[in-house]
């Protein structure tokens, strides 16, 4: 009897010391939604409102988008007893002191605890997916719905959404702006753009706002700008080894990546900052590349520096690194008090609450951010209203027109748009020039990429103008300068900026 007794002693024990997932309970799920119901559903909420927030979804529709995509959920955390709207102080939080620790741990053992109810192996470091070093943002890699109920309930969750997740018509790199940018050698000198001293060319759209006499009393000295894109090119020694030359001099180069590697666990190693798609090349040199002595194309503000941030592979945003990778940019951009402008000319249909996290910090911090409004590539066909993030307050949208100030042809406009340039001749459909991927002859480039690129070169050329203004007091000067003010349009802003009265 004694050794029965002994017996079921041991054997109740060793049961009570399973571990407690055994005993958690699995609740089957219901089938996730299809890629197109999904894509409907975010179409039709675009179209019917103008942006597409996951934080007013359900949490069935997150879980769906979740498993369609890459499984990682960008989750913004904040200590229980604090207001969850963050935009005005995001710049002041130091997510190493003790309470917003305790509040991403108890968000982490709450996903932790949920997901390993399916998944009793689990360990918590194969759920985060990526570190965050500034940001209360955690990203975690989740699978199931009632993982996502729990955190959307929780009073430590800010948001929990996909970051990866987006509608697509098309896969294809050439439907996301990578490609193309070849030197055109079908230019005409008088028609195409006209001479530079020493030996350089001006782009035609040029006049459209003024560009030449304004160099007369700027040049963009002592303005650094960060361009966020895909990087540029080593082989184009204009944006690097011949970065000053001719009538740029003085100046700094900075070429870096911020897009990670994809691992299924944990960060990646940084990519490369060479630019393998070709678009930030453009919209680098389209801002600042120098006035040189080579015959190439000149930079609207051909003596500031450049900070070529690699924060994305292509310009459509979906691709959870991609995320991460602008996030991080402007998170750079917000803890360096040498970058005065930042310029993207990057987006997506649906909102990250995450990049508009990095944004805001950006911002808070006194940056004057330009976005691009959005370009029909195939991912965007039939779609013209502006893309995220250029529809956050925060930041300065820009599209472009013809030369007969209708819309381009491919430019996307509405009423978050505030300025646009001249960037498509109504007659041939010429764009605009920038340096190519490689070599001294100019390629041409269009949408409201180049547009969002020449105007952030506008701002450099008004702030070197007048160093001691606040990022305010230069966009005033810049709204103020064109075309549609006092009035503001309901598609095009401003208008045009009047590069030369701005500067006056």
């Amino acid at each position: 009897m004694r050794k029965i007794f002994a017996c079921v002693l041991l054997l109740g024990l060793m049961y009570a010391c399973q571990p407690a997932q055994e005993n958690l309970e699995v609740r089957p799920e219901p089938p996730a939604r299809s890629r197109q119901d999904l894509d409907k559903l975010i179409w039709d909420t675009v179209k019917e409102k103008g942006t597409f927030d996951w934080n007013a979804q359900s949490a069935e529709v997150v879980w769906s988008a979740l498993t369609q995509s890459d499984e990682v959920m960008a989750i913004g955390y904040k200590p229980a007893q604090k207001n969850a709207d963050l935009r005005l102080s995001i710049h002041h939080i130091d997510i190493r002191e003790a309470e917003w620790q305790a509040a991403r741990q108890a968000v982490l053992d709450l996903a932790f605890e949920e997901e390993r109810r399916y998944h009793p192996d689990l360990k918590k470091e194969e759920m985060v997916v990526f570190e965050e070093a500034v940001l209360p943002v955690i990203n975690l890699r989740v699978r199931h719905l009632r993982t996502v109920e729990q955190l959307r309930a929780s009073g430590f969750v800010r948001y929990a959404e996909p970051m990866a997740y987006e509608p697509a018509l098309s896969q294809d790199k050439s439907s996301s702006g990578c490609g193309g940018y070849d030197p055109d050698f079908g230019l005409v000198a008088n028609v195409d753009f006209s001479n530079l001293s020493p030996n350089a060319k001006a782009s035609w759209n040029h006049p459209f706002h003024s560009i030449a006499p304004t160099w007369t009393r700027t040049s963009g000295a002592n303005i650094r700008v960060m361009v966020i894109d895909t990087g540029v090119s080593f082989n184009q020694d204009n944006l690097g080894t011949q970065f000053n030359q001719g009538a740029s001099s003085g100046r700094t180069l900075e070429r870096i990546a911020t897009l990670r590697e994809w691992r299924l666990f944990g960060s990646g190693p940084l990519e490369s900052p060479n630019d393998a798609c070709g678009h930030g090349t453009a919209m680098a040199g389209v801002c600042v590349a120098p006035r040189g002595t080579d015959g190439n194309a000149s930079g609207i503000a051909y003596n500031s520096s450049l900070v070529a941030v690699r924060a994305a592979s292509d310009v459509f945003l979906d691709a959870s690194r991609e995320v991460k990778g602008v996030s991080d940019a402007y998170v750079l951009a917000g803890n360096r008090s040498d970058i005065q402008i930042t310029s993207m000319s990057l987006g997506r249909i649906t909102s990250s609450s995450q990049i508009a996290d990095a944004i805001r910090y950006a911002y808070n911090r006194g940056k004057l951010i330009f976005c691009a409004g959005g370009t029909s590539f195939g991912w965007s066909a039939g779609w013209f209203g502006v893309i995220f993030p250029a529809t956050m307050s925060e930041t300065v949208a820009v599209t472009g027109v013809k030369d007969n100030f209708s819309r381009c042809t491919e430019c996307h406009d509405g009423s978050a748009i505030d300025f646009v340039v001249v960037m498509e001749r109504a007659s041939d459909g010429r764009k605009p020039l920038t340096t190519a991927t490689s070599g001294d002859q100019p390629g041409t480039v269009g949408g409201s990429s180049v547009a969002t690129a020449q105007t952030a070169g506008i701002a450099a050329l008004v702030w070197a103008r007048n160093p001691f203004l606040t990022r305010d007091q230069v966009l005033n000067k810049l709204v103020t300068s064109a075309s549609n003010y006092p009035s503001r349009s309901s598609n095009f802003g401003w208008g045009r900026i009047n590069a030369d009265l701005a500067t006056q």
